[in-house]
């Protein structure tokens, strides 16, 4: 593979990216408006733990632990962001 080859395939994978944070983050609405029904905290301590501690079991690298944890960090934050958005809190 030369340089324009591996630049296309990172063009895909963050399209494929960009499909699943939108799909992850669509859910995450759906998650938020139970969450409201219930009247449940959007702040989850121990499930971000137990995400967190999943994907530090299943990291093959070449990213480390808290490489993923800071991305996946992220990633939960803008998920309860959009929780609050569409659930009024």
């Amino acid at each position: 593979m030369d340089i324009h080859d591996i630049r296309k395939r990172i063009d895909e994978l963050d399209d494929e990216l960009l499909r699943i944070f939108n799909e992850r983050s669509a859910l995450a609405v759906r998650i938020g408006e139970i969450k409201k029904e219930l009247g449940l905290p959007i702040y989850d301590p121990t499930r971000e733990k137990a995400i967190f501690q999943r994907l530090k079991e299943k990291n093959p690298g070449p990213l480390d632990d808290q490489a993923i944890r800071r991305l996946f960090e992220r990633v939960i934050d803008e998920s309860r962001h959009l929780e609050r958005i569409h659930s009024g809190k």
